[in-house]
């Protein structure tokens, strides 16, 4: 189970440059339901995703390099690049901050996943995060892969 919300960001924190990051590259094979391939960094995943907003369901499956790169000509749509940075909000909640790249840069979003429903409803950002986007399926990179236009900062 995923239980995360998702945020536009206002401005990026200081000194981002010491928080440990990951390059993703992934692709989508489906969009309904959700079915991914990602690379991150050298590791490789399949990953499929439920219907669903702020709470999913989520399986991810170990790939080879070899059969990741046989899928990813299989893509629909864009394959995303992005450079997530883990920057830690308390003993158990990190924040995944993805810079786009790429036919998506500049966007950048914000992912907080939590144990609980109830404590992501009771989360409260830190002030350089932006707009609340979780409830909007727009900001979704199954959705973003497919080039649709969003917003890329929180509008005044």
């Amino acid at each position: 189970m995923e239980i995360e919300r998702k945020f536009l960001v206002r401005s990026l924190p200081e000194n981002l440059d010491v928080y440990p990051f990951h390059r993703i590259e992934q692709g989508y094979l489906s969009t309904e339901p959700v079915v991914r391939i990602r690379r991150q960094d050298e590791d490789y995943y399949l990953t499929y995703k439920s219907k669903g907003l702020m709470v999913r369901e989520e399986y991810n499956l170990p790939l080879t390099k070899e059969a990741y790169f046989h899928l990813r000509p299989k893509a629909d749509g864009i394959l995303i690049s992005k450079k997530r940075y883990l920057i830690p909000l308390s003993d158990h909640l990190t924040i995944e901050l993805d810079l786009f790249e790429g036919e998506l840069a500049p966007l950048i979003l914000a992912e907080v996943e939590f144990p609980t429903e109830e404590e992501a409803l009771a989360f409260t950002a830190p002030d350089w995060l932006g707009e609340d986007v979780t409830y909007s399926s727009d900001y979704h990179n199954s959705t973003l892969s497919q080039k649709n236009p969003v917003r890329t900062t929180r509008e005044p």
